[in-house]
């Protein structure tokens, strides 16, 4: 059995996130102990995420922690190269961002910026395992389908708007190389369909996701569904997951035929947005993805992913061409992201809603993995460089990574944490590990620390062990002075 589907596919036949989740072994759900702690609302600095996902290993020297600028000289040294591209000023004072990412510079006196992200050491480093652990806080592979970070939230606040999914995943499709291994975090594991996310592969077609298959009547729609949770009703114990997960199914496949029949749906339609602000964000699928999480955000939805897709050596996954490459790829990212940071402020939004920029893991040139643990080398690059095609990041690099935050209770003009200046540009003050990153989005959603659930008869945390902690440094009611 397919393990995902589109919306579209779900409407048709099952739940995408709940068969994702048994493929992927998930635990019988009536294990499931509700032992987590109320979300602590009275705290909380944002109600709503927004996820930028960078997908497939944005090099930081390259974007927003750029060095010494070196042009390319046929037969030059490798070397030599920190980045590709001249270094440019922001919003803040002394703080420059790389050649192409000019619009997002000028908002970053709205959010901050993180230099010193550093990704785990994993082996042989494969995309779809960093992404696994990024959005999941855990390591694959797990004896439990572990939820996404949007699945959590899900589950945690529940929807802002009962008619608005509440994990809403725009941009990734799964007709492409490493699918299975994608699909797998895509979900939300033990914790139930409904907390799943509702894909939308294409935003140019979002509308069509929530409208019955063409040539189906609203009728034959309805005696479909009905005859669908019947099945899912009677079925024998065990056959479509534990009496946990086919309820949820169910409450899953009810909230889709509520928002099929709601006036919300028209923030799927991107065609009513003025041609004015549509212009703005279209740069492809992503910027429109962009606009649609705008659109979104304004309905009442609470966490949304917006994707460049992963797909290998294509888009940030730059294993050649890595100069020229980039150059496409900063076009397709900076105005959509800096003018929804604009777009959110205009409206209010911004005060509560969090969004976060950010990859897998960063490139160089020459250093696969990071200084002190390289692994295997993936790319054949030369250390002197016989054609332009060489001139770029183009190996997996995890030990100096950047990442953007706004709104939500984050700083406003914040940078944290720094790398070296010279090869290999490692982080060298503050390190930031993805529990700390997972437990500060919480941290701004009022959702505790401690949280968990019993799966198996062991405690679950939203991170491994519980023991993941917040950078209050980054949030406007930490203590510590606000500092560029």
């Amino acid at each position: 059995m397919n393990a995902h589907w589109n919306r579209r596919d779900f409407l048709k036949t099952a739940s995408s996130a709940t068969l994702a989740a048994l493929a992927a072994g998930a635990p019988v759900a009536s294990l499931l102990s509700g032992c987590a702690k109320k979300s602590k609302l009275n705290d909380a600095t944002a109600d709503t995420v927004i996820l930028l996902w960078m997908a497939g290993g944005m090099a930081h020297t390259e974007t927003f922690d750029p060095k010494r600028f070196t042009p390319y000289e046929k037969g030059m040294e490798g070397n030599r190269v920190l980045s590709t591209f001249q270094s440019l000023p922001t919003a803040l004072d002394g703080i420059h961002f790389s050649e192409g990412l000019q619009y997002i510079g000028s908002v970053m006196n709205k959010g901050s910026l993180i230099r010193s992200y550093v990704a785990a050491d994993m082996g042989h480093i494969l995309h779809s395992r960093h992404q696994y652990h990024w959005h999941t806080c855990y390591e694959p592979p797990q004896t439990a389908a572990a939820p996404h970070l949007g699945a959590w939230i899900a589950k945690e606040l529940g929807p802002k708007n009962p008619v608005i999914p509440a994990f809403i995943d725009i941009g990734q499709r799964f007709t492409l190389g490493e699918a299975e291994e994608l699909k797998a975090f895509h979900t939300a594991g033990f914790l139930g369909n409904e907390f799943g996310p509702f894909m939308i592969p294409d935003p140019t077609q979002g509308l069509e996701s929530v409208r019955p298959p063409v040539g189906m009547g609203a009728k034959r729609f309805e005696r479909r569904n009905q005859l669908y949770n019947e099945l899912i009703s009677k079925s024998p114990a065990g056959e479509f997951g534990s009496d946990y997960q086919k309820e949820s199914l169910k409450r899953s496949m009810e909230q889709a035929y509520m928002l099929l029949n709601s006036p919300e749906a028209s923030a799927f339609n991107l065609s009513l947005e003025p041609k004015e602000s549509y212009d703005i964000y279209n740069t492809g699928r992503f910027g429109l993805g962009c606009l649609m999480a705008k659109r979104l955000t304004e309905q009442g939805a609470r966490f949304i992913s917006v994707t460049t897709e992963y797909e290998p050596f294509v888009g940030f996954d730059t294993h050649e061409n890595g100069h020229t490459r980039m150059v496409n790829m900063k076009k397709m990212i900076d105005g959509p992201v800096s003018q929804l940071i604009k777009d959110l402020d205009k409206s209010g939004r911004l005060d509560r809603t969090l969004v976060i920029l950010a990859s897998e893991f960063s490139r160089d040139m020459m250093v696969e993995g990071r200084p002190d643990a390289k692994v295997q080398e993936q790319v054949a690059q030369p250390d002197i460089l016989p054609d332009m095609k060489f001139y770029g990041m183009h190996r997996h690099f995890t030990d100096g990574c950047s990442m953007l935050m706004f709104g939500g209770g984050i700083k406003k003009g914040f940078v944290y944490g720094k790398t070296a200046e010279e090869r290999p540009c490692k982080t060298i003050e503050n390190p930031v590990k993805i529990d700390q990153v997972h437990q500060t989005i919480y941290h701004a959603l009022g959702i505790p620390e401690d949280t968990q659930y019993e799966i198996e008869k062991r405690p679950f945390y939203t991170t491994p062990d519980g023991k993941g902690k917040a950078i209050k440094e980054l949030l406007i009611n930490s203590p510590v002075a606000e500092h560029v």
